[in-house]
């Protein structure tokens, strides 16, 4: 992959991000320019697939407020999405959304039913509990594009270890769309992304090595990732180009766990290592200068692949959707990295 040109400007932090402007252009020259702080992304209007409806499912954690869930479908409808609630997307049981057979059985409704895009309404933790139900062909040949991140990592994985289907890490119902002051440029990404209208997304990067090439496009949460190690669930990819994030995680569990990856034997095998959001964690006093850098330090040098930091993605308001299980390429430069996606295949 060679380095794009022109593809991107660069981007700082602004507290009030506006709605990309895109001009009308060639395929190749298709910029949306971002406020400071967020990706710029390029993205083409020739390649329109059905992504006009969203079905939400809760395949985790309960649902605390179902007003989160409310604003979510306004919103996405606003951003011109037809949206249907699944009829378990507000069960309880414990602190799951339903039981396991409940939710299992959600995700049966959502593939009979016809809106082309399967959301997950949060996180929380459950979704390793159904991989072993789920029959991940019926999923695979449906269709339907999958989108989460945090527990539903699990989903992401295994589907792409049982089936190299592409399926999507980004926003989800109650945590992005739900929030009471939404991340514009979230959205925008999104709706980019599900219309195949993404072509490049470019951040800003502080310490990025350099790195220049292709892969598969692989990860999500780091916990989530480190649990399926050892089971029929983990991706095997070699060449592919790894992102990870977490929260609540001290920098020794992250290392921590981006070392087991190391030890695996699969962090060195990898093209290159994304970071994104690592968000909601103490320092203690008897850390004594050891932070999330340090531990950044000390993967850089003890697995010698290239580390890009900065990826607008985790549990944060700011975040891309990203097509895990793609194609992809990936380019450094000073102060910015690039992320080419419209290699990804369907």
């Amino acid at each position: 992959m060679t380095k794009p040109s022109n593809s991107a400007s660069r981007a700082t932090s602004a507290p009030k991000p506006t709605k990309p402007r895109a001009a009308p252009a060639r395929k190749q020259d298709h910029h949306a320019h971002a406020p400071h702080g967020h990706p710029d992304h390029v993205h083409d209007h020739q390649c329109r697939p059905d992504a006009s409806g969203i079905y939400v499912i809760s395949p985790s954690g309960a649902v605390a407020d179902p007003e989160t869930l409310a604003r979510a479908q306004a919103r996405l409808s606003a951003q011109g999405f037809k949206v249907a609630l699944d009829r378990g997307v507000l069960n309880q049981a414990q602190r799951f959304a339903g039981t396991d057979t409940q939710r299992l059985a959600a995700f049966t409704r959502a593939l009979k039913q016809k809106l082309p895009i399967v959301m997950a309404s949060r996180g929380g933790y459950g979704m390793g509990r159904l991989l072993e139900s789920l029959d991940w062909q019926a999923l695979a040949s449906s269709g339907k594009r999958f989108v989460g991140h945090s527990d539903f990592t699990a989903f992401s994985l295994a589907l792409y270890a049982k089936t190299e289907t592409v399926s999507y890490a980004g926003p989800m119902a109650c945590f992005d769309f739900g929030a009471k002051k939404p991340e514009i440029l979230t959205a925008e990404i999104f709706g980019e992304c599900m219309r195949d209208e993404l072509e490049i997304l470019s951040f800003e990067t502080q310490d990025a090595d350099p790195v220049d090439g292709r892969g598969i496009l692989w990860g999500g949460n780091l916990a989530m990732m480190t649990s399926l190690l050892g089971t029929p669930y983990m991706p095997k990819v070699k060449g592919g180009i790894l992102f990870v994030e977490d929260v609540g995680e001290h920098p020794y569990r992250i290392e921590r766990m981006l070392n087991q990856l190391a030890q695996a034997g699969i962090l060195g095998k990898q093209k290159a290592l994304l970071l994104g959001g690592f968000t909601d964690y103490r320092l203690a006093e008897h850390d004594r200068g050891y932070d999330l850098k340090a531990a950044i330090a000390f993967i850089r040098k003890s697995v010698k692949i290239p580390v890009i930091t900065g990826l607008p993605f985790g549990h944060t308001a700011m975040k891309v959707t990203l097509p895990v299980g793609a194609k992809v390429g990936v380019a450094t430069e000073k102060g910015l990295a690039h992320l080419v996606l419209d290699e990804h295949q369907h």
